[in-house]
């Protein structure tokens, strides 16, 4: 009765029919101006072409998975083991000069053991690897990964036992110290095994004094020798996800493999694991959200002080004399109208905005089904608590003007002012942690990745917060404002 009530009494005032609907209106025009503005293309050598989409995961997710890979045909279980030594290759122009080419390696280049459901850019696989800088690593899936404990010579052992995939690791190639078993689901019978060498662009981070910082990338390529391989022989080569083009450096230094004496050689370029670069992410086309909060707030923060502005609280007090229950209303009330615009403007400007951008050739990085939906909907949850949020400042508060300055700035202000790196990097990150705008996290896409060669900070649009507990953190904060609200009103009454 008393939710019915307080809905007609928001509906009877257009204003704040008008903001809600231009909350909406604001998320999804926006986002098709973003969409609309944006172009993207590739050199393919000095030829300007359209960019090539990423290839996908099982999941769906955009992924990075290019590298050499000496390979055969396993079937049902089965094992490969060898000595992993000479991880070597070229770093092209590094600091402090970038003036020459160099012998060494980065710290994400890896060589070793893979066992993969086939050949193509994508496919599921586990692997154990040598690292440049940290050590020797299990890693599946794209972005699982596990570290085993150091050792001086690196002998490398891979099993296969149906769906389960065991990483092995030895200093001597006789005592042997198990590192994870994976399970790689739905692996055929026959997959591919053999050994594999990548390495990730050599990486600069140069910081700006006014804040942020710029990333420059070079190539390179690491060589691996892989020596006692048992079972040897009968090797196939595949260049994983490579293009037709190739840098100066690798015409006169192909990748590949060679066979000398028992001792195989591989050399590699390119990563493993998610792919950030390869296209856009689609949380970018919801920009909107942080203009479209705006008449939102207003709305909700007029509706907590209507009617202490008017005089009309002790009318509404004699009709319902539980104030914990008028508050609640209202904000339930507030708290619909804000998920309903959300849910209208994420469910046309996602799909109206992706069309656009793949009619323009922009790749946008394809996520998980689970992830899109996570996406879309916590978008409209977020509308929707910052729209009690509002609510229960301006009751709290009783001010429309100081409520609708201290929720913008608590929830809009923050993520505005990291992203654009105006504050300090340690500073960014505390308040995406404890103010409301910690919420935003729910809409990253692509998760950050320790393994990553490239910056994962605020400024990169990456959250401190995974994005449930941010936009719980939000979810705490409304409900504290509306708390504090219900019990002011109660003591008050007035």
């Amino acid at each position: 009765m008393m939710l019915r009530a307080e809905w007609l009494k928001f509906r009877t005032v257009r204003g704040w029919m008008a903001g809600a609907a231009a909350a909406a209106l604001i998320v999804i025009g926006l986002g098709v101006l973003a969409a609309t503005g944006v172009t993207m293309s590739c050199m393919d050598g000095t030829r300007e072409v359209d960019c090539p989409a990423p290839p996908t995961d099982t999941s769906g997710r955009s992924v990075a998975d290019k590298f050499t890979f000496v390979h055969r045909t396993l079937t049902g279980d089965g094992s490969l083991t060898a000595k992993v030594g000479h991880l070597d290759g070229t770093i092209t122009y590094p600091p402090p000069n970038h003036d020459e080419i160099v012998r060494g390696v980065v710290p994400w280049a890896k060589a070793g053991l893979m066992i993969k459901d086939g050949t193509s850019p994508g496919a599921d696989y586990a692997a154990v690897m040598v690292t440049g800088a940290h050590g020797v690593r299990m890693q599946s899936g794209f972005t699982h990964d596990k570290a085993s404990s150091p050792v001086r010579e690196a002998w490398l052992r891979l099993t296969r036992q149906g769906d389960k995939i065991t990483g092995y690791v030895s200093a001597d190639g006789a005592a042997w110290q198990k590192i994870e078993t994976v399970r790689l689901n739905d692996l055929p019978t026959t997959v591919r095994i053999g050994l594999f060498v990548t390495s990730p662009s050599g990486l600069t981070v140069e910081e700006n004094p006014q804040g942020g910082h710029a990333v420059a990338a070079r190539w390179t390529q690491a060589t691996a020798e892989f020596s006692r391989v048992t079972p040897g022989g009968g090797w196939d080569e595949t260049l994983v996800g490579y293009s037709d083009y190739r840098t100066t450096w690798e015409e006169t230094h192909p990748p590949g493999h060679t066979e000398t004496g028992g001792v195989v050689t591989v050399a590699g370029a390119g990563d493993i694991g998610l792919d950030t670069e390869g296209g856009m992410s689609v949380e970018r086309v919801l920009t909107g959200v942080f203009a479209g909060l705006l008449p939102l707030i207003v709305v909700a923060a007029l509706c907590g002080t209507a009617e202490f502005r008017h005089g009309l609280i002790r009318t509404t007090l004699a009709a319902m004399p539980k104030p914990v229950w008028i508050s609640v209303s209202q904000a339930t009330v507030v708290g619909a109208v804000s998920l309903v615009a959300g849910l209208v403007a994420v469910a046309v400007t996602l799909p109206m905005a992706v069309r656009l951008l793949e009619a323009k050739k922009v790749v946008v990085l394809s996520v998980s089904g689970p992830t899109m939906l996570r996406v879309a909907l916590g978008t409209a949850l977020l509308l929707s608590l910052a729209g009690v949020l509002a609510y229960g400042v301006g009751a709290l508060l009783r001010r429309s003007v100081l409520a609708i300055v201290a929720v913008t700035a608590l929830l809009v202000a923050p993520p505005i002012l990291s992203v654009t790196s105006v504050l300090p990097t340690e500073l960014s990150a505390w308040l995406l942690r404890l103010t409301p705008a910690a919420a935003f996290a729910i809409q990253q896409s692509v998760a950050a990745y320790p393994q990553m060669s490239r910056p994962q900070t605020v400024a990169d649009g990456y959250f401190p917060l995974p994005p449930w507990a941010g936009l719980a953190v939000l979810a705490l904060w409304a409900l504290t404002a509306v708390a504090a609200a219900a019990w002011r009103l109660n003591r008050t009454r007035a």
